[in-house]
C-alpha cells in the first residue's frame, strides 16, 4: 500500500520518513495542498529502479530488433562469446 504524506512531514518528521524508506525500500509520496508533489525514496531503491528501467529498455530494443531483422544467433554462439569476454576480463 502506498505511503502518502503531506510535504510538511518531510520537514517535521524527516528522520521517520528516512527510516521508512530505508526499511521498506518503498517510496513515500508527498502531497502539497492535497495534490501529489514529490516522491522520496532511498538511494538503493532509486538505483534499483534505474537498473530495472535499463533492463526494460534493452529488452524493448531487443524485441524491436527481433521484429525488424531476420538475423538469429544460437544460444551456443552467445554463451561462447560471453565466456570469451569473461576470460578476457580476468
Amino acid at each position: 500500500m502506498s505511503n502518502i504524506r503531506p510535504v510538511s512531514d518531510l520537514r517535521n518528521n524527516f528522520s521517520e520518513i528516512s527510516k521508512v524508506v530505508h526499511e521498506t525500500q518503498e517510496p513515500v509520496f508527498l502531497t502539497k495542498n492535497g495534490y501529489g508533489d514529490m516522491v522520496v525514496m532511498s538511494m538503493e531503491a532509486y538505483e534499483d529502479k534505474l537498473f530495472e528501467s535499463e533492463i526494460y529498455d534493452k529488452l524493448k530494443e531487443a524485441e524491436f530488433e527481433a521484429k525488424t531483422t531476420k538475423t538469429r544467433i544460437s544460444h551456443e554462439v552467445v554463451f561462447s562469446k560471453l565466456r570469451s569476454r569473461i576470460t578476457e576480463i580476468k
